[in-house]
């Protein structure tokens, strides 16, 4: 029996309950379902207050596929509807491997996190911890450092959230990237989590974080392979990749289309975030003139489908060689958003949230990160380098990949530790941390099962996801019908 034939009757149904006109109601008969952060945000609160409340993380079988797909489809809403180019292109990525797909739906797996280590030191999370969100970029001076590089989802939360992010990433790209096996992924993990709290003592004791940073000069030698990778002439990158054939703007290809009748309007965004930042014209920004204007195509994993431009800025000699590439790419809600303990520290919201994310995690970070409003939209800024670059996984040796584990826990120690310098705790951060990380072997032992469970979850909502985008699940978003 359908659920509501069984309504009791009543002796006068046309007397008491006149047909009502939809006209006159004004409801319509189908709306578009709206975000449930906010509904996630009293399960997070009630978590925290009743632990042994039933999280996403507890749903077995159709249940849990059921809220795979919504949980994915939610994420995606805006794409979907607007059939943005890209959307379709990532969800086949995504069903493309278990990496892929974990770096692809981080709220999904916080959503499993929900309320999660309320007693734990709060820091500005990066949100979105994995083995290629490190990397090499520029910092205010132009010159090559390694970090931290997504700051998408930055919020202030438990600092062992990106803990467990981030051993889970290890996990399955050492698996998958790597073909480790399980004896050495795990001692992979270990390394990260040792060079997080090799980092954190150093920043105890000498509470250099607001200066330090890991360069050519002073980084360990997977790090300064990946310097030696990662160096490219200015003149060339830009001929290679980006310039036309006169040099004045951008050529036309599967990756980029110019869109020069708004170099005007760009011209005020560029204005503007050279005010935020107070980037005076002169020096390698030359007039801060730009020059051409186009749209990015199919770049990144979680963003594919999301708005970017690129922005060509006059270098200083004018003759091409120098010129200068600004990147605008749309801001996205965290990932975190009403998931993380509540707490008293306020990170500001999407394309500020994420400028504010990268003044904190980076000491003398790139000068152009900045937020704007673009088509009533937010977005951040940032500058594309020769020399910005990613870890190649798969070239990595069974000891690079420790070596390469431990300089991330490290880079990841450094962004955290600037969370009272940079940001907006109120005490010193790093003392903490290391007193709530004992005793170690039994915090690393902890990790080590929630990575374990968490990537044997990950494999079956692949699975399911799969299972659904094979039968038409994401083409279109939910709808709540009356």
């Amino acid at each position: 029996m359908a659920e509501g034939n069984n309504k009791p009757k009543s002796s006068n149904s046309k007397a008491q309950s006149p047909k009502r006109s939809r006209k006159a109601t004004g409801v319509a008969p189908v709306e578009q379902l709206q975000s449930r952060v906010e509904a996630y945000r009293e399960l997070a609160e009630a978590y925290v207050k009743y632990p042994c409340v039933m999280r996403p993380g507890d749903l077995t079988g159709l249940a849990r596929r059921l809220h795979v797909r919504a949980t994915i489809i939610e994420d995606h809403a805006v794409r979907i509807d607007e059939k943005a180019e890209g959307a379709s292109e990532k969800f086949e990525e995504l069903a493309d491997s278990l990496f892929s797909f974990f770096r692809g739906t981080s709220l999904l797996f916080h959503r499993d996190m929900l309320g999660e280590d309320e007693r734990m030191p709060t820091v500005l999370a990066l949100g979105d911890v994995h083995p290629e969100n490190f990397g090499i970029m520029p910092n205010a001076d132009n010159v090559p450092i390694f970090g931290v590089n997504d700051f998408d989802d930055v919020l202030y939360g438990p600092f062992t959230w990106d803990l467990k992010r981030g051993i889970t990433g290890f996990l399955i790209a050492a698996k998958e990237e790597g073909d480790q096996k399980k004896k050495h992924r795990e001692k992979i993990v270990r390394k990260f989590v040792e060079g997080y709290r090799d980092g954190m003592e150093f920043y105890a004791r000498h509470d250099k974080e607001a200066s330090q940073q890991m360069r050519p000069d002073n980084s360990p030698k997977v790090i300064q392979r990946m310097f030696k990778k990662a160096r490219k002439s200015r003149k060339k990158w830009l001929w290679d990749r980006y310039l036309n054939e006169t040099g004045r703007g951008f050529r036309a290809n599967d990756e980029l289309t110019p869109i020069s009748s708004r170099i005007s309007e760009f011209q005020g965004y560029i204005n503007d975030v050279a005010k935020q930042n107070g980037i005076d014209p002169g020096g390698r920004a030359g007039e801060l003139k730009v020059k051409d204007v186009c749209i990015r195509h199919g770049q990144g994993t979680a963003s594919l489908g999301l708005p970017r431009y690129y922005c060509l800025i006059e270098g200083p000699s004018k003759d091409a060689s120098d010129d200068l590439i600004i990147e605008f790419k749309r801001a996205r809600q965290s990932a975190l958003e009403g998931l993380v303990p509540e707490n008293d520290f306020v990170a500001g919201d999407k394309g500020d949230r994420i400028a504010h994310g990268q003044r904190v995690h980076l000491a003398q970070g790139d000068v152009f990160y900045g937020s704007v409003e673009i088509d009533e939209m937010s977005f951040m800024s940032r500058e594309r380098a020769p020399f910005r670059d990613d870890i190649d996984l798969d070239d990595l040796s069974k000891g690079s990949w420790r070596d390469y584990a431990h300089a991330c826990g490290q880079a990841l120690a450094q962004a955290h530790a600037r969370s009272d310098d940079a940001g907006e705790l109120d005490y010193r951060i790093e003392p903490r941390i290391i007193e709530a990380m004992q005793p170690f072997d039994l915090f690393v032992d902890d990790l080590l099962c929630f990575g374990r469970e968490a990537v044997k979850r990950l494999k079956r909502d692949h699975k399911f996801f799969k299972m659904d985008l094979k039968r038409g699940a994401f083409d279109m978003t939910q709808k709540h019908y009356r």
